[in-house]
């Protein structure tokens, strides 16, 4: 449907033609890429604009300008990881693309944003709700937000510290793997005293989700995503994919558009508060990623000025922190802050009683480190090759690329700014007196790259995948990686298959297998008999299993009750016993033990139990605590019992704290939700209220070549206004685990579409 009437868009310098198709994606039919990323902004402000506006604001540290005086201290939070360098050479990072590209999409969304001034009926209903308008951007706010990166080193370099100092290296052992392995050793000069999980708060304000509650968590996100080359296909033609995950959100994070102009013509997800897109096709191209776990943080303690707390030691004096004060507005009346910088980064904490602080420094508060906006540069890759020589600039977050060309060639690439840590490994904090400093950082080109590999296939999912042939340096960019079980799944069906397509590329991205399941199952005593009812019937149960995680499976929500409860606690109890006190074994198991709302490691527990000399006594006896702990939550009635019950989908508007709860938007849901933590398709739970918090809202699959073969889905839907059609036309489909094409022909897009604009000058 044709709209009758252009609209005039301040900036443009031709028409602009915008196709919605039925599945809510804007197709953007430019005369220019300039023209191109405004009619961008434009969209992404029409479909998101509360969105957008919330992630600027709370980026910035401006929440309490809306919430009121109990943001200030989030807010201030906020402020100290902005980007504060010099302007210019952060634009220059991202390459010659970036400051037009940003220019532009700003440009349209303050487009947008003048016209709900000239027509209120254009504001989704949040600002209604808040009571206030949204605000106009500059071109530097997109970037000079770095918080909502993925990163997280921090946190383990602080829990490790602590560990130790409480418990001891043997137990830390039990609470974190470390690949490679490395032996632990205590940085000279760090007292392990001055370490204490709250010296994070500030930094969890910081990064912690956009939500409006004032203490916000924060979920463990990765990805998967591969890449099979022509031979190993029923095409004949190589077939990528990619579902990365990230907390499950209202609306969606990602946002799917589409980009023709003469530059480039490009299809996929991005960020809606970015220009271009960075996982998707443009014709030539497929490309996708996933977090490459790379330590790009180290925490800083400093031996505070006894006279004077603005003052650390440095060498063989003192050095002065740089102070800022800053005004943070609140209809509770204005507050001012006071914001603290050393040589090395942000100060986080400060105690003056005890003469010590703690700052960060990040390699993503380098020019060109926000987020994902270098992917502005392989926006017209031309093959693969140029994709891989543009993806140098790339520094934030550590990523794993993959990408398919039309001419055959696959490949993987992950790329980041890595800190060179010329004296120390990066396991824990250090001391901020100048002994501990950074010698630069890799370039691209140290970086590994492997380009159509013998297999004939390439998938990562966030494990521990440095090449370990010695084709690479030795030294690991890292120690601390994601669990490797999805990345297990993935070799065995992508191993076995040489006949790959698209159909089986989505069911395995819903794969619901989870090879956890699978070997600990087969260690269980055979048969079903026990003189014990509730073990025989969980052996009965969990024999008959096909290890699948589905939502009509009793054995599921068995299998995770004992794994995660009385399994767990058994292993790890008796793993504690001989190296801490008896008086401190419980205070030791609470602090050890995974968090699975942050998809907790099973690595260590899987190894617990391999070595583990009583076995089957603690297999059966565990299993029949796990038992009666279904009845009592399912009911006696094994037969009725089911993971769906247990596992649920429900997406949360971030108003849904602070807005009226009858409004039916702030919430989808629930749902049964299949999947688990380690299976492909996952799905990492909150243990205490059985929700979704983390997984794949958006999948791709792209048919390299026969590109309007490839399909999507983004749940729960396209837009963000909650009046809109494409507001949650999604969720049923992602719930099932199906997709709709991703068209990008002119011919295909024209057939399938279901409104159209033109933006005029």
């Amino acid at each position: 449907m044709e709209d009758s009437t252009p609209l005039r868009i301040p900036g443009l310098t031709q028409s602009v033609t915008i196709r919605t198709d039925c599945w809510g994606i804007p197709h953007i039919e430019a005369s220019s890429a300039d023209d191109a990323f405004l009619a961008q902004g434009w969209v992404a402000a029409r479909d998101r604009l509360f969105q957008l506006d919330w992630w600027r604001r709370r980026g910035l540290g401006r929440t309490a300008e809306v919430l009121g005086a109990h943001y200030v201290e989030r807010d201030r939070a906020a402020r100290l990881f902005l980007y504060r360098g010099d302007i210019d050479e952060e634009w220059a990072a991202y390459g010659p693309r970036a400051r037009s590209a940003v220019t532009r999409f700003v440009a349209g969304v303050n487009a947008w944003i003048a016209a709900t001034e000239r027509d209120p009926g254009l504001l989704p209903p949040e600002f209604t709700e808040l009571g206030y308008r949204p605000a106009l951007w500059e071109p530097e706010d997109v970037v000079r937000l770095r918080s909502h990166g993925l990163y997280g080193n921090l946190e383990q370099e602080v829990a490790r510290a602590v560990t130790l100092r409480e418990f001891g290296a043997e137990v830390e052992g039990l609470r974190r793997r470390r690949e490679p392995a490395v032996s632990l050793s205590v940085p000279e000069g760090l007292d392990l005293a001055a370490v204490d999980p709250h010296v994070l708060d500030t930094y969890r304000l910081a990064m912690g989700p956009v939500a409006t509650h004032p203490a916000p968590t924060r979920t463990l996100e990765g990805s998967n995503n591969w890449v099979v080359a022509g031979g190993r296909t029923k095409s004949g033609r190589p077939l990528l994919a990619n579902d990365p995950h990230r907390a499950m959100s209202l609306p969606s994070l990602r946002y799917l558009v589409h980009l023709s102009c003469p530059e480039f013509d490009v299809i996929g997800a991005g960020e809606p508060a970015l220009p271009g897109i960075s996982i998707g096709h443009n014709g030539a191209v497929a490309f996708g990623l996933t977090i490459w776990a790379v330590d790009q943080e180290d925490l800083y303690v400093y031996e505070l000025h006894p006279d004077d707390d603005s003052r650390y030691r440095y060498g063989d004096g003192w050095e002065s922190m740089e102070v800022v004060h800053e005004r943070i507005p609140s209809p509770d009346g204005d507050r001012e802050v006071e914001l603290r910088f050393t040589r090395h980064g942000p100060v986080i904490h400060s105690d003056a009683a005890r003469g010590v602080a703690h700052a960060v420094r990040a390699a993503w508060l380098e020019p060109g480190t926000a987020p994902y906006l270098a992917s502005l540069n392989y926006l017209d890759a031309g093959d693969g090759a140029a994709f891989v020589s543009s993806l140098d600039p790339w520094r934030a977050p550590g990523v794993n690329h993959v990408f398919g060309d039309a001419d055959g060639r696959i490949g993987w690439c992950p790329r980041a700014l890595v800190p060179i840590r010329p004296n120390w490994n990066g396991l824990f904090p250090v001391p901020g007196d100048g002994r501990y400093e950074w010698a630069g950082f890799r370039e691209a080109r140290e970086l590994p790259t492997v380009v159509d590999p013998a297999r004939g296939w390439v998938a990562t999912a966030n494990e521990m995948n440095l090449p370990e042939d010695g084709s690479w340096d030795p030294v690991p960019v890292s120690y601390e990686w994601y669990p490797p079980f999805r990345a297990q799944r993935l070799s065995e069906v992508l191993g076995a298959d040489t006949h790959c397509d698209v159909a089986g590329s989505i069911a395995l991205q819903n794969d619901d297998l989870s090879i956890v399941a699978r070997s600990v199952c087969s260690l269980l005593p055979a048969g079903g008999g026990d003189d014990d009812p509730d073990i025989s019937a969980g052996l009965t149960r969990l024999h008959d299993w096909d290890y699948r995680m589905g939502t009509d499976s009793a054995a599921a929500a068995l299998f995770e009750t004992w794994l995660r409860g009385p399994l767990r606690e058994r292993l790890y109890r008796d793993a504690l016993r001989p190296l801490v006190p008896h008086d401190r074994l419980e205070a030791a198991l609470a602090w050890v033990l995974p968090d699975d709302s942050l998809s907790g490691d099973m690595t260590v527990q899987t190894e617990l139990l391999n070595a583990c000399e009583d076995r089957t006594r603690v297999l059966v006896e565990t299993l029949g605590l796990a038992v009666r702990r279904c009845r009592e939550r399912l009911g006696d009635d094994p037969a009725t019992w089911s993971w769906g019950r247990l596992n649920t989908s429900l997406l949360r508007h971030p108003l849904s704290q602070h807005a009226d709860e009858s409004l039916p938007w702030l919430r989808i849901g629930p749902r049964p939700k299949a999947g688990g933590p380690e299976t492909v398709g996952v799905a990492v739970r909150d243990p205490g209220t059985g929700v979704q918090t983390t997984g794949a809202s958006v999948r791709f699959v792209v048919d390299v070549g026969n590109w309007d073969a490839s399909v999507a889905i983004n749940t729960p839907g396209q837009s963000g206004d909650p009046r809109s059609s494409h507001y949650d036309d999604l969720y049923d489909l992602w719930l099932a685990g199906e997709v709709f094409p991703l068209l990008s022909s002119p011919e295909a897009v024209r057939a399938h579409t279901e409104s159209s604009q033109t933006l005029r000058p």
